[in-house]
């Protein structure tokens, strides 16, 4: 299986459970050609959510997954990760 694959399974694991975890907005999975970050990318808006909650923290560990820094929104807390 090559690396892109994994990565992609990795992305796509990390989004199902955090929507399961947390209330979202959005969870999309961009691809490296799609991302501004050239990698796998896990973009998600939390609805509720001051910051990213720790159940979040917990799974992007879980899938090895970096937190890219955004600012917060009023009422929603937009976020990335990536592979």
């Amino acid at each position: 299986m090559s690396c892109t694959v994994e990565e992609r399974r990795r992305v796509r694991r990390a989004a199902r459970a955090i929507q399961e975890e947390v209330a979202t907005e959005s969870v999309d999975v961009l691809a490296p050609s799609a991302s501004q970050y050239g990698a796998w990318t896990l973009d998600a808006v939390l609805r509720d959510a001051e910051g990213v909650p720790p159940e979040v923290l917990r799974e992007l560990a879980l899938a090895g997954l970096t937190l890219q820094p955004m600012p917060s929104q009023a009422e929603s807390q937009h976020m990335a990760a990536t592979v």
